[in-house]
């Protein structure tokens, strides 16, 4: 839409013929429509199809324009730009949209459109995970003519060396608190499932290491592949091999890949939660799966509204302002896949969420 894939009003694909061309599910590109249209880019029209909005350009007078760049709008980052149009909304600025698709390239040629159309601030999701340099990408961001506020990103591996203002969930609390959930429900030998292409993986790993070694938990057996190899052949030998080192209970990143395994589990003979308690880590698609999933719930809306929060007090006090480093913490979702009633976890869900840690916000 606003980063010129779908101009103003061009109609576009339908909802099944998206999900071929990007290789999610259907449900995936219906939910994101519905974001979509939530946030008033794009409109359903009765008997034609979806269509980008046509948004006439305002006159831009004293209003604050702010620049948001995020790597896709299909998947996970829907609710994370709800949360911001909101808070732009309440606070009269506006919102101009860019995406990157995760090609670093394209990712300069957005933020130079978005400087260019005269934004007075960025919110940025860049591709810090593939950076050579990250450090050295991190600087160059720093270094634009107008405040940016990372989103989702930040230097973990710098420590307090981390110059950026950023807004992040807490991935290593959110694997921690799976592991520390799966261990009250007695079981020991765990298994981790992850992509190993996404951002997301290091600080998972790390937090499902920490909690392990916490809980004094024998190893683990991991499994990692690309998105692109996680398919139905590799989710069969992940299962093989589950059963084979004895696990009894898996974390699972994200909801497409636990999908699998929960299809690979009963291609197997084995019975979830009975032989295989499964967690998955995003919370997108986990209440449709065969099984309904527990699942580590991400909190994206809030993560975007408080980026947009962050980014207005900026842009209004300068240096006045202190630098902002937050962490939210995700919330456990529990459903049938892991074999505990929700209620039998209100106690421990409300103990995770009074652990949630905004991290150098002092």
């Amino acid at each position: 839409m606003l980063d010129g894939t779908w101009p103003p009003g061009s109609k576009l694909p339908t909802e099944r013929a998206l999900a071929a061309d990007t290789g999610v599910s259907v449900t995936t590109v219906r939910r994101a429509y519905e974001e979509l249209v939530a946030l008033g880019l794009v409109e359903r029209r009765q008997g034609a199809g979806t269509f980008a909005a046509a948004h006439p350009e305002e006159p831009r007078g004293g209003r604050t324009v702010v620049g948001v760049l995020v790597p896709d709008t299909a998947f996970y980052y829907p609710r994370v730009l709800h949360g911001i149009e909101q808070e732009l909304t309440a606070a009269g600025a506006r919102l101009v949209l860019a995406c990157s698709h995760y090609d670093p390239a394209e990712e300069d040629a957005a933020v130079a459109r978005l400087l260019g159309s005269g934004v007075h601030g960025l919110l940025l999701v860049p591709t810090l995970h593939t950076a050579t340099d990250p450090g050295r990408r991190a600087e160059e961001l720093l270094a634009l003519p107008v405040p940016a506020v990372l989103v989702e990103r930040r230097l973990a591996a710098h420590g307090p060396g981390d110059p950026t203002e950023h807004v992040c969930t807490d991935h290593e609390g959110g694997a921690y608190d799976a592991v520390r959930h799966l261990r009250g429900l007695g079981h020991r030998r765990l298994g981790l499932l992850v992509r190993s292409d996404a951002p997301t993986t290091a600080p998972l790993e790390s937090g499902f290491a920490r909690a392990v070694a916490d809980l004094h938990l024998p190893a683990p057996h991991c499994e990692r592949a690309t998105m692109g190899e996680w398919h139905a052949d590799r989710a069969d030998a992940a299962v093989a091999a589950l059963r084979a080192a004895r696990v009894t209970a898996a974390l699972c990143f994200g909801d497409r890949e636990a999908a699998l395994v929960l299809a690979a589990a009963r291609r197997a003979g084995l019975r979830v939660p009975d032989d295989l308690a499964l967690i998955s880590y995003d919370n997108e698609l986990a209440d449709v799966a065969e099984t309904p999933l527990t699942a580590v719930s991400p909190p994206k809306f809030q993560v975007g509204r408080l980026a947009a929060q962050i980014l207005l007090r900026r842009l209004a006090e300068g240096d006045a302002s202190p630098l902002h480093q937050v962490q939210l913490r995700p919330r456990l979702v529990v459903r049938a896949s892991c074999g505990a009633a929700p209620a039998a976890v209100s106690a421990a869900g409300l103990a995770a969420g009074a652990h949630k840690s905004p991290s150098g916000a002092h």
